[in-house]
């Protein structure tokens, strides 16, 4: 029997600090506090010589109970659809017509953070109605 308790979920980005900050307002997760003297973490990051900038940043959801999302630089740039994506439940427990107007009202609160509205599929009497979205770096995600 496994002892794994919790995971992290690891995006590869170029920029962690500002995918964390679209991330932390599409899931209500939060940074850590930014150093004193700082009014942002870029701030913060720029203000170190670039071979001790950070390639990684984090949040976490506050009440512990969401994964930690991690993010780190890498070189290369996204080429092809994400093999594994998230699902943000937005609609969770709705269905019809309510289901649809939740995820629509919250695929507009996103797109306007940022995120790019890509397809609408919608219930087809055996599954829900949910929305394909992609993240400020063109990263796949779903609002179901």
């Amino acid at each position: 029997m496994s002892t794994i308790k919790q995971i992290q979920v690891t995006f590869d980005c170029a920029e962690p600090a500002r995918l964390a900050a679209f991330w932390c307002e599409a899931l209500g997760y939060v940074v850590p506090p930014v150093p004193e003297g700082f009014a942002t973490w870029e701030d913060y990051h720029h203000s170190l010589p670039p071979e001790d900038q950070p390639v990684y940043f984090a949040c976490s959801d506050p009440s512990g109970a969401g994964p930690r999302v991690l993010f780190q630089r890498v070189p290369e740039g996204k080429v092809v659809k994400n093999r594994l994506h998230l699902d943000v439940r937005a609609g969770l427990g709705l269905v019809g017509e309510e289901r649809l107007a939740t995820l629509e009202a919250e695929c507009a609160r996103l797109v306007a953070l940022g995120a790019v509205h890509v397809r609408t599929m919608l219930a087809d009497g055996e599954n829900e109605s949910c929305i394909v979205m992609q993240d400020i770096e063109g990263n796949e995600f779903c609002l179901d």
